[in-house]
């Protein structure tokens, strides 16, 4: 049996060998009927039992029987994480030219959730608050330091992962997941992670000073040597071991793809030539309407501006990249689910696949993410599986918050009353079905956004306001509640509503809170990221991440 904690810390998390729960729970029906036989010729026919204490018996046995031969192996779990992807996937059709066809294949297996949101836009906060199954606003943790096993309140917090471990899971893990290096009180077997990721020098934002991360472009790398292919290639042979094993397996797959630097060999990049690349739509007044505050929140120094994009020519460079980088991921997505049906385990297997947020690529102006927009708050979130309705699409407001509940209810664990989200069983098998809220982004304490079904409510930590109706202003070009414009009574009810589900609680910054990139707290202009990120460090004790 398969026990060895490679990469965990003690004894935090450990789960004994004697309380794994093996995959073989399905009674064996022959079985069954002989025990059923030998009650029917041993107890019932002795004469001095009673006819009531017969009918009692028979009436125990018979739940008994009901109960052990329906008993069926809890399901795996295939978690499949993918940085930075936008709507930009063919389900989505967040672009006229994206081919995709793995994940799109997934997507006609189970239910696509056309109108999920991450929880805060940017990397660390969003998988802390989805891994934690706790919202930013009820920990603190709203930006990309520090990690959150080195501050209160979130230092011994159990995470969905370890929740699954001592519920008798096996689990496993290799790429990005958490952000920075894995958890190892989450994991029972941390694979390395080890591939090419990036060269020593930059191939087209080459401008001096600016982050080694940011660039884009075709690379001569062949794809088997690239990281995430790497990443594929073990996950893919991974699943038929675990398959083997006793225990039901959790396996965590992290695609760093697309997120910068965006590079793909020239296989993917020829799906997408250049001259035939289509733009995202823009207008030059876009940010006209926007509050002060958002401005700020938003300037991202780290990311290049858009009108550098333009005036040098690279925005159509940067968006055939992450179309080709899209594909490549989706080439990958699909060896692992070849793997999991080599494994013998597919119909026994829920599946989600989802990013920690979107990425602008041009659309009001900006580039990156960190932002309480629709193009950074999206994600792509797709169950398909055990318990999921196939074929389907879903548009209630979900959040990432509600995959770890609805984790545990698919997988027969039982539910913890501390989580902020809410399981989406109801929807996985039924689309249609009511949904009580708006998902909930939050970029810094008490800046929030609530995107309903038709509208996206933002109030801002200085009481500004921005309000898109979706049915009309898909892109959020108009700004129903800048100044000047007349509010009709049923965006005033729309503000009403939305404004009733926001968070009671604002918790403050957890200590040594860094990576913003907004001069609002600090950084930005003359505190790089990287200089804000090595201070948090410093102040943490813990290593600098900015991947």
């Amino acid at each position: 049996m398969k026990l060895a904690m490679s990469g965990a810390d003690g004894d935090r998390g450990v789960i004994p060998a004697a309380t794994r729960f093996p995959k073989n729970q399905r009674l064996d029906t022959q079985k069954t009927l002989n025990l059923d036989r030998i009650f029917a010729q041993t107890l019932l026919p002795i004469p001095s039992l009673p006819n009531r204490m017969k009918s009692i018996a028979t009436a125990f046995l018979v739940i008994f029987l009901a109960t052990t031969a329906s008993a069926a192996p809890p399901p795996n779990v295939l978690f499949i994480s993918i940085d930075d992807l936008n709507d930009w996937v063919g389900c989505y059709g967040g672009h006229p030219q994206v081919q995709t066809p793995n994940i799109d294949a997934l997507a006609r297996r189970g239910v696509t959730f056309t109108n999920a949101h991450c929880q805060a836009p940017i990397c660390n906060p969003s998988r802390v608050s989805m891994f934690l199954g706790k919202l930013p606003s009820t920990t603190g943790m709203y930006f990309l330091g520090p990690n959150f096993r080195s501050v209160d309140p979130t230092r011994d917090d159990e995470t969905m992962f370890q929740t699954f471990r001592r519920g008798g899971y096996f689990l496993s893990t290799r790429g990005k997941i958490f952000h920075g290096k894995a958890d190892p009180p989450s994991f029972d077997h941390i694979e390395p992670t080890k591939g090419w990721r990036r060269g020593r020098d930059k191939i087209r934002y080459t401008v001096p000073g600016t982050n080694p991360l940011w660039d884009w472009g075709q690379v001569d790398v062949p794809d088997d040597e690239q990281r995430d292919f790497v990443t594929a290639e073990w996950a893919a042979a991974e699943l038929p071991r675990l398959a083997a094993e006793d225990e039901p397996f959790f396996l965590a797959v992290g695609f760093h793809l697309p997120h910068v630097p965006i590079y793909a060999s020239k296989k993917w990049f020829d799906l997408y030539p250049l001259d035939q690349v289509k733009l995202p739509s823009t207008t030059r007044s876009d940010r006209d309407d926007l509050p002060e505050i958002a401005k700020r929140l938003t300037e991202n120094p780290t990311a290049p501006r858009h009108s550098w994009m333009v005036e040098n020519d690279e925005w159509r460079h940067a968006v055939q990249a992450y179309l080709a980088a899209n594909s490549f991921v989706d080439h990958l997505v699909g060896m692992v689910l070849d793997g999991l049906e080599a494994s013998g385990e597919a119909d026994n297997t829920v599946i989600v696949l989802w990013s920690d947020h979107g990425f602008h690529l041009g659309e009001k102006l900006r580039w990156a993410k960190r932002t309480l927009w629709e193009e950074t708050t999206r994600v792509p979130l797709i169950f398909a599986g055990n318990g999921v309705a196939e074929n389907r699409r879903c548009g209630r407001p979900v959040g990432l918050i509600d995959v770890f509940p609805t984790l545990l209810d698919l997988c027969g664990l039982p539910p913890r009353d501390d989580l902020d989200g809410m399981s989406l069983r109801e929807l996985l098998s039924n689309p249609d079905a009511s949904w009580p809220r708006p998902a909930l982004c939050t970029f810094g304490p008490s800046n929030h956004s609530l995107r309903g079904e038709r509208y996206r409510y933002t109030l801002y930590a200085d009481g500004s306001e921005e309000l898109y109706d979706h049915r009309t202003d898909p892109n959020e070009w108009s700004n129903l509640v800048a100044r000047g414009n007349t509010l009709t009574p049923e965006h005033r009810a729309a503000i009403d509503q939305l404004r009733g589900y926001l968070p009671k609680t604002n918790a403050d910054p957890v200590p040594g809170s860094a990576g913003s990139d907004s001069s609002l707290y600090g950084e930005g202009g003359d505190v790089s990221l990287n200089e804000a990120m090595k201070r948090a460090a410093e102040n943490t004790k813990q290593p600098a991440k900015n991947d």
